[in-house]
């Protein structure tokens, strides 16, 4: 989700004048204007503007991940607009290449960029005091296209009954009927586009092709037990088990930076910086004006004349509300951080949900164990490199679904994925043997936590406290 700052207008066009919010007005504008020594008022102020316009746009968006990519290119159809894109992380290319960076377009190979802090924001939890004061690990994308660069390319879009829920409680607007026709303008499906699905968007959907055993040995055990198979679960009935879309293209991970940036990164009209913190938000009284960023240690400041775009998370949008001054007056106080904006929402309301892992011994060798061995990665690796296919083009959770916890529960609130391999601590730990597992986690939980600044310094992570199981 992205936070929308707004570069409000001001009526005074003396006062626009000394404003440098990306509205560069001409010398000549004030002539009219009585009571002003126009030669003055050039000497003052042309210096200030012209070194301000070459760092000004219209648009500045922070963090080029899930929403930042699709923000850029929707934002830069228009040609009259100029958008800035600010990611913290490197590209998603080398020399304009995938195949160079494997680890985050293999889909196979996930678990590298879950591992690498290259990529990823490696955040952490505190001590959880109702989990044995486990400490749990964030991987957090850090590179083009966020956590889409990294995460496990299963697409679900959500019950549709949350939607309408979120409208009753006063999310007008997001109720399923309107989310619908954004969901298929986004999406080509493989299969072809129908009531819910789309066939002409950027983002494109695909379906497992490995045909493997276990996926059949899962659904198979799940008619047994009683549930009933789905054809779609982002179709009309999303309860039941079946096969998995995945935001995979052509044996390739399919992220926002595949589907939105890339085909829009040619523009004249947009700028896109790699490797870029974004430390504060530029004020003038509690009017966002633009950013001040680090650029090869070096510090710069990019202004936005119509509005400043937070799209770095639910972890680094907040912190960099805070940094900038605006959250909690008392905690920003104790930091040395000059209030701008009293908002003690900023940072509250965590939520996130865990899964459960079970794991089972395979009494045959048909998981992927061997295929994790120093020959066999090296040979899919080569066959991927090659031709984008093999087992490098799947990341394997191809079969899953949803059912409901207990009887009254009105929609599904269990969501499973199975895979036909071992995975310990996000791959963290290697493989020990021919194992599967199937990942079992709650949809809607109702802890709540938060998170706060552990110092004034940017670098350093946020204290993240999601409060788990209380």
């Amino acid at each position: 989700m992205s936070y929308l700052m707004k570069a409000r207008k001001c009526c005074s066009p003396v006062n626009q004048m000394y404003k440098v919010t990306g509205n560069l007005y001409k010398a000549h504008a004030l002539k009219n204007i009585p009571g002003i020594n126009e030669q003055v008022k050039i000497s003052r102020t042309s210096s200030h503007l012209s070194s301000a316009k070459a760092n000004s746009y219209d648009y500045v968006i922070v963090g080029a991940g899930s929403a930042g990519c699709v923000l850029a290119n929707r934002l830069t159809e228009d040609p009259l607009s100029t958008v800035l894109l600010l990611e913290a992380g490197p590209k998603d290319t080398l020399l304009g290449s995938k195949r160079l960076m494997w680890k985050i377009h293999m889909p196979a190979a996930l678990t590298y960029n879950l591992c690498d802090e290259k990529y990823n924001w490696y955040y952490h939890t505190t001590s959880q005091k109702h989990m044995d004061n486990r400490v749990m690990y964030w991987p957090r994308g850090r590179v083009w296209g966020g956590s889409s660069s990294l995460n496990a390319m299963v697409y679900i879009r959500g019950h549709a009954e949350d939607y309408n829920r979120w409208s009753r409680e006063g999310a007008i607007g997001w109720d399923y009927e309107h989310c619908l026709p954004y969901f298929k303008k986004a999406q080509s499906h493989e299969l072809g586009p129908d009531k819910y699905r789309g066939g002409n968007g950027p983002l494109y959907v695909s379906r497992g092709k490995t045909n493997h055993p276990l996926h059949h040995a899962f659904l198979e055990a799940t008619k047994q037990a009683g549930y009933p198979f789905t054809d779609d679960m982002n179709g009309y009935q999303q309860e039941g088990f079946g096969w998995m879309d995945m935001t995979v293209h052509q044996g390739q991970r399919w992220s926002t930076a595949s589907a939105y940036l890339h085909p829009a990164i040619s523009r004249p009209n947009l700028s896109v910086a790699e490797k870029t913190l974004v430390i504060k938000i530029l004020f003038q009284g509690t009017k966002s004006i633009g950013v001040e960023y680090v650029k090869n240690g070096q510090k710069k400041k990019a202004f936005a004349s119509k509005e400043v775009i937070l799209s770095g998370g639910a972890i680094n949008s907040p912190q960099l509300l805070m940094l900038s001054g605006i959250g909690n007056a008392d905690d920003l106080k104790k930091m040395g951080i000059p209030v701008v904006c009293h908002l003690p929402g900023v940072g509250q309301n965590l939520q996130d949900h865990l899964e459960v892992y079970v794991q089972q011994k395979c009494t045959k060798p048909i998981t992927l164990y061997n295929a994790q061995k120093p020959v066999n990665m090296v040979k899919i690796g080569l066959e991927w490199l090659w031709k984008f296919t093999g087992e490098g083009a799947t990341a394997h959770l191809e079969s899953g679904g949803f059912i409901r916890s207990e009887p009254g529960v009105p929609h599904p609130d269990i969501q499973f994925h199975f895979l036909p391999s071992q995975v310990i601590d996000h791959g963290r730990v290697a493989s020990t043997m021919e194992a599967y597992q199937v990942h079992v986690g709650p949809m809607r939980s109702t802890s709540v936590g938060w998170l706060k600044l552990k110092s004034a310094d940017p670098n350093d992570h946020p204290v993240i406290e999601p409060n788990y199981l209380s």
